[in-house]
Parts: C-alpha cells; structure tokens; sequence
C-alpha cells in the first residue's frame, strides 16, 4: 500500500469517531525499544507493537505516541536523529511502520509520532558536511556553530550547561588539524542544536512533516517544543541547581520559552490544515505554569500541550485543586483543551515518586542511594488514587506504557547497566531515566515476562515484573489492569472528556471532591479516612466500606 492510501484509508476510517478528536482523547505513550520486541534481540520494535494492538484496543485508548523509531546511533535512545524519513532497522522498515499504523487505523486508534526538531544526532547527514565545511560556511549555518573566547578561541562562547550535565559546547577539530569553532548542544555532545533562524532548517521540517503526514500519521509530539530558538546574543545564564533540567520551574532561560518559537508553530499549524482527519500537534514545553504553556496553544499554533505543572503536583489535595483550577482557566482561555499526565519516559514513575519523601528534580531519578525512597504500598496506592483522579478530568489523558500494570520506577539498575547518556555525563552523580524505561512485563511465566521469546532484555527486568505482569492482572478484579479498563470504559461512556467541572464542598481539606456531569469524583489525600458520597460507586482505587473513603484512595459515585 503507497502512503498515500494509507493517508486515504486513514481519513475513510476514522472520519466516523468525530472532529477534533485531541480535545477528549486519551492517549497511550509508547517508548518502543521497551514495549514489546518482535524479533528478540532484546529491543523493542514496530512489529512488536503490531503484535500488541488488541490489548490496546481491549484497555480502551483512543491513540497511542510513538516515542522515535527513525534511523538513529541510539546515543538517546532515538531522540538523537540522523534520518528523520526512515525507520531505524532496531524497530524495522517503513513497511513495518505502514503495517503498524494500518492496524491501529483498523482498530480505531490514531497514531502520533515523536518529533525531534531542537537537535539532530552528530551523524546526521548535515552535521557530518557541516564538520567538513569551514566557520562561516552554509553547511555549519545550519546549527549553532560559534567561535570560541579567550586569546585562542579556548573559551566555550558561554557558560551554558547541558541538560544531562557539564558544558553544552563542544569544540571541533578544523581540517587543518587545528582547535577551531564551537558548536551547541543542549543535550549530549552527539545532539548539535539546529539553528531555527535559517530558513533551511525552517524548510527541511516542512518536507518531514509532509512526509510523514503523507504516510497517514495523525499527529506529532514536539519534543523540547519549549526549545528550538535562543535569545538574541547567547547570554550567560547559570540555572537553578534545584530546579528540574527541562527548565519547567524558571522563567526568562535564554535557551527556553523564547517568543520566535511560536511563528515556527504557526507555520506548521499551517501545513497540517492542508490535511484531511484533522492531525494534530502536541507540545511537549517545560514552562513554570500553566499560563505560560497555554501560550503554545493558541488557536493558530499548537492543538495540546502536556500539562507539566500538573505532572509536577505533589499528592496534597490543596495542590491539586489549586493546578486544577489554573488549568482548567488557562487552556480554555485560549481555545485548547487541558491535558493531564502523570508518567512519561522523562520521570520517575509516578507509582514511585508520589511516594518519594525527598527532593527529586526532574532528569535526575531515583537509585539504590537516593534519598527519601518510595515506599512501594503507598507508591501504588497514590498511584492508583491519582490516576482515578485525573481520568475523571475534562480535557485529553496520557497514559505511559506500563502505568495500567501499577509499575513502579527500577531502582536497583547496575551501574554498568545503565544507558542513560544522564549517568554517564554527571559520573553517577545523577542516575537519569533508566528506572522508567525497563522493558514492560507481558506473561508472568514466559521469557523476558513476555517482552519477546528470547529474554534478552535491553535493560535488566526486576524479579517483581512476574507479579505485575498483563497475564497475572487480565480478568483480576481489584487488579491495577482492571482498574484501569474501567476507569476508560466509564470515561467514554459517560463523556467525561468533554464535560465540565463543578467544584463540591463538604469533605475536609485533604479531599478534592468535583462533579463532572452524573459523576461524583472524591480524592482522599489525607492519612484518615473521610465520608463517602452518597450513590452507586461506579469505579473506586481501592477498597471502599462503611461509608468511609480511605486514605489514598479516589472514587467514582453515581446516582442515576
């Protein structure tokens, strides 16, 4: 099948579930290397996602988010692209892409693929002319290429830091042998920033949009949607050490939030007009508040943004009323939908870090000697209690792979195991995103819990995968599996996507009680349990009886 029947198939297809679809839909992330594999060598692919289509349609998603799977060293796990119109072989071909998307088509799932426009990896094809080519040159105009300080140039041009630690600068070898130019990275060495003030960049993206578009995606995740553009004159700028790597907690980083991103959004809001099926764009932007992010989310830029403020609440009922609030005044206030979000391939999971009794910046996850370790029990059961929480929500849902098993972050990670470009570029210091990134358990009995027939594993699986696998918790009632099926079946059902919200009085300070349409949702933060509402419990996180509501736990009551 050419893309463009697909692109003709898709739209026939799903024309019927309705427009705008991004407005309610709940979305399933997919980091692929780590879903399922296919072909056993020890890394996830395309085929095996294939492979996994009706357990997705059976959870009851409306689309899934591919984490990259184009052609990449691998350097990031694929956010270090070297071909953005090709499928690594690790995940297999286009066909196998084509085939994926197809079958998700066929099943009524819409797909979103991950775009990586801020940097590309050290071996793409634009880079490698660009180190062959002389400063000043088109070739190297296409990044941020710099000459040094000092009497020789030895000076980095600034003292920017790179997310994953030590300088974002690097200097190249000129070809006469010579130290010459500097070039940014804001990510590892091996992920030279582009430079969004050259018209070529501008143009190359519009060309893998269409691609991709023309294949029959439905919609891109921007990463680092925050990035791209860099403050006039590259000021010295030193972050807080406190505050999360992806700059969500600062305000006026000369690397983040700058205004000139929007008119690239703007012109790609553009471009997926041209489509029909009504594609998307959705914003992955580190902003301090809500206010802020919902500026990616104008009419005419971005469709939805990840509500990081909201991913970044601790489980304290006056928190979440309060982000609750802001976000529900800031998107609508421009015309997008808020979204909600808990867990993703950047976090510790959040059946660990709500559960976390110490500081945890963002980037820097957990290990064998963090402090303030999770305690597993009240981890899952928060974990449990939020998600009833945020489903009930108005506006769209991400889910990440494997949060519907109640998988918690791996702590007990080997250091010689460990992948993340984080740990080996701050020595250890910082243990990175490995803890959330281990393959996700299938069948309890079965090789690699049922990642593939091989059990080669590209990240060591934990011993308690067996009891949290799919296989084990399918059919279970009280299963963190079943939790979830019913939670999505009762959100569709009952339109809660595209409800509103009313704010209930009457339980004490550490509840957040609301109504969205018939249904009465009460989250107990606290450490004591408090009254239940009155009705039929139609969805609840954990045991309810006596009419008291639970400590950690939330509840779904209807009357009707």
């Amino acid at each position: 099948m050419t893309s463009a029947e697909t692109a003709e198939r898709t739209d026939a297809f799903l024309a019927p579930i309705g427009g705008e679809w991004w407005r309610t839909a709940v979305i399933y992330q997919i980091y692929p290397r780590s879903f399922a594999d296919a072909s056993g060598d020890g890394i996830g692919d395309l085929p095996g996602i294939t492979s996994h289509l009706d357990d997705l349609a059976d959870l009851g998603i409306d689309a899934i988010w591919l984490s990259p799977f184009q052609r990449s060293p691998q350097k990031d796990a694929g956010y270090d692209v070297s071909d953005y119109c090709d499928v690594d072989p690790l995940f297999g071909t286009l066909s196998d892409f084509d085939a994926m998307l197809a079958g998700a088509h066929d099943r009524g799932i819409r797909v979103i693929v991950d775009l990586v426009p801020n940097h590309s990896s050290d071996q793409h094809e634009w880079f490698q002319q660009a180190l062959a080519a002389a400063p000043g040159s088109p070739e190297r105009g296409r990044y941020m290429f710099r000459d040094g300080k000092g009497a020789h140039g030895e000076v980095p041009p600034n003292n920017w830091e790179s997310v994953f630690g030590g300088p974002a600068w690097t200097r190249v070898v000129e070809a006469d042998g010579r130290p010459g130019q500097w070039y940014l990275h804001l990510f590892d060495s091996s992920q030279p920033d582009f430079d969004w003030s050259n018209e070529e960049v501008r143009e190359e993206f519009r060309r893998i949009l269409r691609f991709w578009l023309d294949r029959g995606v439905d919609g891109f995740r921007v990463d680092v949607a925050h990035g791209l553009v860099k403050a006039e004159g590259l000021p010295d700028y030193i972050p807080d050490p406190e505050a999360g790597s992806m700059g969500g907690e600062e305000e006026n980083v000369p690397y983040w939030g700058q205004d000139a991103v929007h008119e690239v959004y703007r012109d790609w809001r553009k471009i997926l007009q041209e489509y029909q099926g009504d594609r998307a764009l959705a914003a992955e932007a580190w902003l301090p508040t809500a206010e802020r992010t919902a500026e990616w989310v104008r009419s005419d830029e971005m469709h939805q943004a990840f509500n990081f403020p909201y991913l970044q609440t601790e489980w304290n009922a006056a928190d979440l009323r309060e982000v609750i609030d802001v976000s529900l005044r800031a998107f609508p206030g421009v015309g997008a939908p808020s979204t909600w979000v808990l867990s993703n391939h950047d976090v510790v999971r959040h059946a660990s870090r709500l559960a976390l009794t110490a500081e945890n910046p963002q980037g820097h996850g957990i290990g064998p000697e963090s402090p303030g370790q999770p305690i597993p029990e009240v981890g899952l059961a928060r974990a449990r209690a939020a998600t009833t929480l945020m489903l009930a929500l108005p506006g769209s849902a991400y889910l990440y792979q494997g949060e519907e098993l109640g998988l918690p972050e791996v702590i007990d990670i080997p250091g010689e195991a460990r992948q993340d470009p984080t740990w080996f570029r701050t020595n250890g210091e910082r243990y990175g995103r490995d803890g959330c990134r281990v393959p996700i358990p299938w069948n309890a009995d079965a090789p690699a819990y049922g990642f593939n027939a091989s059990g080669a594993s590209w990240l060591p699986q934990p011993a308690e995968w067996a009891r949290l696998a799919r296989d084990v918790q399918s059919g279970v009632e009280g299963s963190t599996l079943e939790l979830y099926r019913t939670l999505l079946a009762e959100r569709r059902a009952r339109s809660l996507g595209a409800g509103s919200l009313e704010w209930i009085d009457g339980y004490g300070t550490d509840a957040v009680a609301f109504r969205n349409g018939n249904v009465t949702v009460v989250a107990n933060t606290g450490s004591t349990p408090i009254a239940l509402p009155d009705g039929i419990v139609i969805a609840s996180s954990g045991p309810v009886a006596d009419g008291e509501l639970p400590a950690d736990t939330t509840v779904w009551v209807t009357n009707d």
